[in-house]
């Protein structure tokens, strides 16, 4: 039994089964559709979404002007590709920054792999950081849901957040004289993060086992994966790591409806992480449905929160000569990363 459900939580869901649904709202949204690599070569599939101007709940009627070089890095869950989120949330993540959609490795339109939960998603991420960062983007925020949200924290923790040049140097980076700098992570919002990975795994176990049982079942089932995919994939888990994201920003999301990450666990989380993370319990919403139960609320709080992320990143990180123009950037249709 082990066996079996260990391939199944390898081998996520390539497209979810209701995106078929999705093509038209997908294409009403425009951008580019886009390849780039992973950062250990594999190629992966994304939309680049350009932003657009735009008012959204509880901006007081302030313009915001959005910067040609900042961007949202926006990572999906275990099932299907990014698609869904980028119908759900562009509209209002664009009025923001523009957005790069990236379907991990073994998702959507990108290449074979084993999902590992961040262990090697984080050079997917890498990979998309390299992307943007080659077409002129300074400035990044990453926007991810469960297992979306797991791997945005584990990459600002491994990764760095491109403010301490020697910590966040890649060893293994081929040498060149020019290099494009890498986006500064400035904040990262997250929804429906349980602090360990055995949990949303054991509370989606349909056996009528004690809670105890179902964890442990989990356990063994992602002791086996790590051994097949040969690194632990319980290394960088939320609980382990979530105090070392600070002091980048962090807007922790969880609904008080969700079944799959029930609030205590989200209370617990939020507890163990550093003074410059923001905890938001949306009533009624349920995994992963934070906007669906609250739009106008969802709109306003996250909004304001990556705009003041952003505020605080240009100020860290200047930009000097003029602005380029956001229909530049980035300038090429399909393009690969290296």
């Amino acid at each position: 039994m082990i066996g079996r459900a260990t391939t199944r939580l390898l081998a996520a869901p390539r497209i979810g089964p209701d995106e078929a649904a999705l093509k038209s709202d997908l294409d009403a949204l425009g951008g580019e559709v886009i390849r780039l690599r992973s950062r250990d070569g594999l190629k992966l599939g994304g939309r680049w979404l350009p932003s657009e101007s735009g008012p959204v709940p509880g901006d007081g009627g302030d313009p915001w002007r959005p910067d040609p070089y900042e961007a949202i890095l926006l990572l999906h869950g275990w099932t299907g590709s990014v698609a869904p989120d980028l119908v759900a949330l562009g509209p209002t993540l664009r009025r923001t920054a523009g957005i790069l959609g990236l379907d991990f490795r073994g998702h959507g339109e990108s290449d074979d792999g084993p999902t590992t939960f961040g262990l090697h998603e984080i050079e997917d991420v890498a990979g998309a950081l390299a992307w943007l960062g080659e077409r002129g983007i300074r400035r990044v925020a990453l926007a991810g849901s469960s297992m979306g949200g797991v791997v945005a924290i584990a990459s600002i923790v491994v990764l760095g957040d491109g403010s301490l040049a020697a910590a966040d140097l890649d060893p293994d980076a081929p040498a060149a004289s020019i290099a494009a700098p890498r986006p500064r992570i400035v904040g990262a919002v997250v929804e429906s993060v349980a602090p360990d990975l055995r949990i949303p795994i054991a509370n989606r176990i349909g056996a009528p086992l004690g809670g105890p049982i179902r964890r442990a079942i989990a356990g063994r089932m992602f002791a086996e994966a790590s051994r097949r995919v040969g690194g632990d994939i319980r290394a960088t888990e939320p609980i382990r790591v979530i105090g070392l994201v600070d002091p980048v920003p962090l807007l922790l999301i969880h609904g008080a409806a969700d079944r799959t990450v029930r609030p205590s666990d989200g209370r617990r989380l939020a507890a163990a992480a550093g003074p410059a993370t923001e905890h938001w319990e949306v009533p009624q919403a349920d995994h992963g449905a934070a906007r669906a139960a609250d739009p106008a609320a969802w709109d306003a709080r996250v909004s304001g929160f990556l705009r003041r992320a952003f505020l605080a990143g240009r100020e860290a990180v200047p930009i000097i000569g003029p602005p380029a123009d956001p229909a530049d950037v980035p300038v090429t249709v399909g393009m690969e990363g290296h």
